[in-house]
């Protein structure tokens, strides 16, 4: 049996952002309830020299919908980094899985040795997508939702292992 690019890749993905999205709605509800100021959450960081949770979430978000699109052999949408709040950032990952959802099977699968050249800042990465996907995409993903999860639970909001992974922890 062979395994599907589409299956590797939107699964893991729709499920990495729909726990972001959820977590996002938690901690929107916290800060309503605790009466803090959304921007202290939006802007918080684990250390200095990391990105704040709206840079995790957006990142998140740039990864997952690059993916789809290089692996289709398209380019990826731009979505302009103004979000400036938790439901600002809601509704770009919303905007993040709509645009995953667009995509077929058939636009993806056997892309695992299509060659994908990934600008990046100072130069441009050459992978095969299959690569892409375990060695960058993935990986990045679960990197920045976890992130945002460990921002949110050091300022206080109630999550654990389920809201990472939701059924399957």
């Amino acid at each position: 049996m062979s395994l599907s690019m589409y299956v590797i890749t939107v699964s893991p993905i729709i499920r990495s952002l729909t726990q972001l999205r959820q977590i996002l709605e938690k901690a929107s509800d916290y800060a309503e309830v605790k009466k803090i100021d959304p921007s202290v959450l939006i802007n918080a960081r684990l250390y200095p020299d990391m990105y704040p949770l709206k840079r995790q979430v957006q990142i998140a978000s740039d990864v997952a919908k690059g993916a789809v699109s290089r692996l289709a052999g398209q380019e990826p949408p731009k979505f302009d980094d103004v979000e400036n709040s938790l439901l600002e950032l809601i509704e770009r990952v919303d905007k993040t899985l709509a645009h995953i959802h667009s995509f077929t099977a058939e636009q993806i699968d056997g892309a695992e040795a299509n060659t994908i050249l990934l600008p990046r800042h100072d130069r441009t990465s050459t992978f095969t997508g299959l690569t892409y996907l375990t060695d960058f995409v993935l990986p990045n993903i679960y990197f920045h939702v976890t992130i945002t999860y460990a921002i949110l639970r050091h300022n206080g909001l109630e999550i654990g292992k389920n809201d990472y992974l939701s059924d399957v922890g």
